[in-house]
Formats: structure tokens, C-alpha cells, sequence
């Protein structure tokens, strides 16, 4: 589906390097699918926000612009967050993905369209991206902590040292640990100024959040 929809930009740069001498060559290779056409296939989404659209298409927010992500398969994975918005479930439904192509049009995308910049419904102002089911269950597991598990006490340098420990089988999920954080604030200077402190908190959490 990618190589469909953003063929004429790999051609232009398979052109533009060399690597093709026409456009005739260039789509031969995209039809034998040669490993550097998947690297500048990399590239050019990098590049490209892409629209999708989910009919009916009732309000301002059943077109939304998202940063692609290059998955096996052919079904297309939507984050469940903005299912609200599009009124989508995980039935067989089908949406349509158009690519902007002028500059202005991917300025819009990101400026105004991105879903990240369309968490208010128009209806009503309220929030449209909330979490729900599986994404609150989550939530609740990642936070939970559970007395005397293995690893409980341990004072840990950071995130990174969080989920070694936890790669290493040395503490459980849900130990109560103390994990020293550094969060960056502003001062009247503008400059970011770096504070760390002792976190109360279980395994999962830092290395999760």
C-alpha cells in the first residue's frame, strides 16, 4: 500500500541519486521491489503526513493527518485513541489515505490536521480523545505495585536502569522502587535548567511512561 501511494516520490528520487536513468527503469525496480527502493521508501514518509478518511465523514474530524508507520501486512493499524473522533471499530471497516502533495497542503496537514492537534470535539468542546477499555486497564497495571515483590527498596539510577533490571529478571513489574528522575525547566532566562530527584514509584512505570 505505500509503494502504491507514494510511488512518483520514490521514482523522483531513484532519478535524483542515479540509480535509475528513467522513469521506466525506476518502476521496474519498484516492481521488483529491490532493497533500496524500501530504504528511500523510509525516507519519503519521513517526509509526507498522510490523510485519512473514514466515510461517513459527519464532521471536521473524520479527516485526520497522521505520521505514517511502515507495518507488515495490508490492513491499516489505527491508534484506539482516535477511534472516537472517526466513529471507527475493528469490524471491517475502511478508510481511504490521500497524500497531500504541494507544500501547503503538508503544512496544513501538520499545522491543522495532525490528530495530535484535535483532542477538543467541535460539538461540544470537550475532550474527544480520552482513554477507554484496554488503554485504562493499562494505565491501571502499569501503575499498580504490589507489597514485598522481588526488588522492592531498590534506589535506581533512571528509566534505562528501570527496565534493565527488569530485562535481567532482578525485580518484578510492580516493586516499589525509588527512581531518580531529572526533569528541565525554564528559568526567567529562557535556559533549561536541569533538577533530579527521588521518585516514589514501581518498575514499569518510568521505562513505560
Amino acid at each position: 500500500m505505500a509503494l502504491e501511494l507514494f510511488k512518483p516520490f520514490i521514482y523522483g528520487k531513484l532519478e535524483l541519486r542515479g540509480l535509475a536513468t528513467t522513469i521506466k527503469a525506476a518502476k521496474k525496480m519498484v516492481e521488483r521491489e529491490e532493497a533500496v527502493v524500501w530504504d528511500i521508501l523510509d525516507e519519503v514518509i519521513r517526509e509526507h503526513p498522510v490523510l485519512l478518511n473514514r466515510a461517513p465523514t459527519l464532521h471536521r474530524l473524520g479527516i485526520q493527518a497522521f505520521e505514517p508507520v511502515l507495518i507488515e501486512g495490508k490492513a491499516i493499524q489505527l491508534h484506539p485513541l482516535v477511534c472516537a473522533a472517526y466513529n471507527a471499530d475493528f469490524d471491517g471497516d475502511q478508510m481511504a489515505v490521500h497524500v497531500p502533495l504541494t507544500l501547503e497542503a503538508q503544512l496544513e496537514a501538520r499545522a491543522l490536521m495532525m490528530s495530535t492537534n484535535n483532542i477538543l470535539s467541535p460539538a461540544n468542546g470537550e475532550p474527544i480523545i480520552v482513554p477507554s477499555q484496554d488503554v485504562v486497564l493499562g494505565l491501571y497495571y502499569m501503575t499498580r505495585d504490589c507489597v514485598n515483590a522481588k526488588g522492592e527498596g531498590m534506589v535506581l539510577t533512571g528509566p534505562k536502569e528501570a527496565e534493565r533490571i527488569y530485562r535481567a529478571g532482578l525485580a518484578s513489574l510492580h516493586a516499589r522502587v525509588k527512581v531518580r528522575i531529572t526533569e528541565y525547566e525554564k528559568d526567567e532566562n529562557g535556559e533549561f535548567v536541569a533538577t533530579t530527584s527521588l521518585k516514589d514509584t514501581t518498575v514499569v512505570a518510568p521505562f513505560c511512561g
